[in-house]
């Protein structure tokens, strides 16, 4: 009969009630199993959980109110829990499994519930016009997919990353050496390009669904609006500057913490699981092959570890909105901590910057080691090597600009860049493209109009000698 009722379930994802009838004497394992489903059945507020799980039971029973109580407490600030995890909830919580001892004989099913299969977002998501897509079938739809072809892309099963075959993979993969060194550990990024069609589709996510989820106001990268100066600005003239870098930002950012932003947005957790099964990825072992020879055998296993879960691909269109969504609560905490001292705080992708006046400077370690610890509670670590205490007294920069007076270009970088404009007039620009770029006429028109954007009067110096350089 249970099996049954499995069955209809699946027949019937629209309906919240099953219609089949069921036995009222059930084993404790598929009570709290049908008693979760009850519970995730609505709103999450006390009255509609307790009324949803009298409906399953046939009775108001005087521990349901505790319970839902104690669910909000653990669930009710967070993304809309998992089925699976709410019946972990219910086995670990005493008080039920004293209450389901002690009525054992009495407890019956007499209204099988079932989660409905609609939109359930977050009370701040209701002004976010997101689109409504409550099924499996419904999300293809959207995305012009058949439903094999949805659950292929979104490769739930992680199918893709035990292939051999790069024709079947969904991304082209790309290792490069960070700045800080060569390939050996710590220094592997791994960029992650999805082919035409799965880039499509993601284009389509991030521009209908999330571009519309507002970041945390501290958050300045990858946000319409806003830039690497808007980071920056806050932190001018200020008595002193912490520079903090997170490591590994995209690859760290997991694919079930992309599913559950998906759910915080309302999406039902079916829908929520292919929509983050498209935007992330795990990364087939034969990517590292090639590599064996040239990265030390600890970073190529580091490697595996980190990129072989489900992740955000860096080299995908939704990977930056997603990390600023998947980031909001640690920005809160970061931004709280940051009031807490008299500080400023903003974010820049993985560049955080604080600043603040004495009082801020009088107690700066410790505020350091506090905030990594909040990192670290939230799944990021601190690229120690790169955090930078930065007094009145010596040079402050933030994100490649100079902010002990006013927003200004390093002075080393804008000498480079005029010696490599001015190679170009004297000995032709070919000279110059040491790192091969595909197009140099725009990397090189891009840089100067990126120091015209902070120092006109420098910019307008070296778009004269670029006018000059003849491509």
């Amino acid at each position: 009969m249970w099996g049954a009722a499995q069955s209809a379930d699946i027949r019937t994802q629209g309906q919240t009630r099953w219609s089949i009838p069921l036995p009222h004497k059930v084993s404790n394992s598929i009570f709290i199993s049908a008693l979760a489903r009850a519970m995730l059945a609505g709103e999450m507020s006390i009255d509609r959980i307790v009324l949803g799980c009298t409906q399953l039971t046939g009775r108001r029973w005087r521990w349901l109110r505790p319970l839902a109580h104690r669910y909000l407490q653990i669930f009710g600030a967070q993304a809309r829990p998992r089925h699976r995890e709410l019946v972990q909830f219910l086995i670990a919580d005493t008080h039920f499994q004293e209450a389901l001892h002690r009525y054992a004989a009495e407890l019956r099913i007499e209204t099988w519930l079932h989660p409905p299969q609609q939109m359930q977002p977050v009370a701040a998501a209701s002004s976010w016009n997101l689109p409504i897509v409550e099924s499996t079938g419904a999300l293809a739809h959207w995305l012009r997919l058949d439903p094999a072809e949805l659950e292929w892309f979104a490769d739930l099963k992680g199918l893709t990353r035990k292939t051999k075959n790069a024709r079947l993979t969904h991304y082209n993969y790309r290792i490069l050496a960070k700045k800080s060194g060569n390939i050996r550990l710590g220094n592997i990024r791994l960029i992650e390009a999805p082919k035409a069609h799965l880039k499509q589709m993601q284009r389509q996510i991030l521009s209908e669904i999330l571009n519309r989820i507002p970041p945390h106001p501290a958050a300045h990268g990858f946000v319409p609006g806003r830039s690497i100066q808007t980071f920056v600005a806050p932190h001018v003239g200020r008595h002193i500057v912490l520079r903090m870098d997170l490591q590994d930002f995209f690859p760290s950012i997991s694919g079930p913490r992309v599913q559950a932003a998906f759910r915080t947005a309302g999406y039902p957790e079916h829908v929520a699981d292919l929509l983050g099964g498209i935007c992330t990825t795990a990364t087939p072992n034969y990517v590292w092959q090639d590599h064996v020879k040239i990265a030390e055998p600890a970073s190529i296993n580091a490697a595996h570890q980190l990129y072989g879960l489900p992740h955000l691909p860096q080299g995908a269109p939704t990977s930056p909105a997603l990390a600023n969504i998947c980031a909001y609560r640690v920005d809160c905490r970061l931004k709280g901590l940051a009031l807490s001292a008299n500080a400023e705080y903003t974010r820049y992708a993985d560049d955080l910057a604080f600043s603040g006046d004495a009082r801020f400077a009088a107690g700066i370690q410790n505020f350091a080691a506090q905030a990594a610890a909040i990192l670290f509670e939230e799944g990021f670590s601190v690229h120690h090597r790169k955090t930078r205490i930065m007094r009145q007294g010596v040079r402050q920069y933030l994100a490649g600009l100079v902010t002990n007076q006013r927003i200004n270009i390093v002075r080393a970088d804008f000498d480079r860049l005029k010696a490599i404009l001015n190679n170009c007039v004297h000995h032709g620009p070919a000279t110059q493209n040491r790192d091969s770029h595909s197009n140099f006429q725009a990397h090189l028109d891009g840089r100067v109009a990126f120091v015209e954007s902070v120092n006109p009067a420098k910019g307008e110096r070296l778009r004269r000698i670029f006018n000059q350089i003849r491509f």
